[in-house]
């Protein structure tokens, strides 16, 4: 089994910043890409940030130059600092995680944690 347990999500005022972070638990032989969705109550979800083990960062045109998503490899663990806050951020956000399970085969899994709420108020 993996677990993906996120923390740090809460209630801000606009403008102000909050640091969500994920580990990842169990039976993992090696983690690839790990990120950050979000969804709004009646909308889809969408992917907000990405991080390859490597450290190379994609991220969401509404996101771009307020968040900023970050990992240690060596906990299993992946950030997102959210500083600038609007309202339009407040969603359940959830952790994602590409990866591989021991023993290790050829098949890579994924896995996503239970989501964390933001609410941004105006």
């Amino acid at each position: 089994q993996v677990q993906l347990v996120e923390s740090g999500g809460g209630l801000v005022q606009a403008g102000g910043s909050l640091r969500l972070s994920c580990a990842a638990s169990g039976n993992i032989f090696v983690i690839y890409t790990m990120a950050w969705y979000r969804q709004a109550p009646g909308k889809q979800r969408d992917l907000v940030a990405a991080i390859t083990r490597g450290g190379s960062t994609r991220y969401a045109d509404s996101v771009k130059g307020r968040f900023t998503i970050s990992r240690d490899n060596a906990k299993n663990t992946v950030f997102l600092q959210m500083n600038s806050l609007k309202p339009d951020d407040t969603a359940v956000y959830y952790c994602n995680a590409e990866l591989k399970r021991w023993p290790p085969s050829t098949v890579i899994d994924e896995s996503w944690g239970q989501g964390t709420q933001v609410t941004v108020s105006s």
